[in-house]
């Protein structure tokens, strides 16, 4: 083999491998495109009409649906947790988190009570969230969320979730 019939097949080779690389980096990169893309939440939800939530002052569950976006793909309407929506005697909107501060479970509201229970360790809090019983694990109250009332009949919450065992409000990230 002559030097230049070498140098000729080798400028080939590596002409052919960039042109080669070229487009299977920008398959790798659209393929890993979702991974790297920051989820939004945060955002108020629509949770109820203000109708479905009954001026006795008496809490009442409510889901909490939105749509759920991963690296791949999108739910739209998931259950994404739930919220307890209590109208106060001033006719403002109260949330609450159903989630126990303490160790994550699902609390129930006793209306005989006119109180939470946690169902995992035995817990009350009281009809504004506020731990009842002094006994009680939970290091805060229930969580409450910020309430936005639009178009006047919208009940819209942000809702997010808090890590449990912990006194302060941590938001869940």
């Amino acid at each position: 083999m002559h030097r230049r019939s070498f140098f000729k097949e080798a400028t080939s080779v590596i002409i052919g491998i960039v042109l080669g690389a070229i487009p299977v980096a920008a398959g790798i990169a659209v393929l890993l495109d979702p991974l790297r893309r920051k989820s939004k939440s945060g955002g108020f939800i629509n949770v109820a009409t203000l109708e479905a939530v009954p001026e006795d002052g008496i809490p009442r569950k409510f889901p909490v649906l939105a749509t759920r976006v991963d690296a791949w793909n999108k739910f739209a309407n998931v259950p994404i947790g739930a919220v307890y929506l209590r109208r106060e005697k001033d006719g403002k909107i109260e949330a609450l988190n159903v989630v126990c501060p303490h160790a994550g479970c699902f609390v129930d509201f006793l209306e005989e009570r006119n109180t939470y229970l946690c169902p995992c360790h035995n817990s009350t809090f009281a009809l504004n969230g506020a731990i009842a019983d002094k006994s009680s694990p939970a290091a805060r109250g229930l969580d409450t969320l910020e309430v936005e009332i639009e178009k006047s009949k919208e009940v819209w919450v942000k809702f997010q979730n808090f890590q449990a065992g912990r006194a302060e409000k941590v938001p869940v990230a």
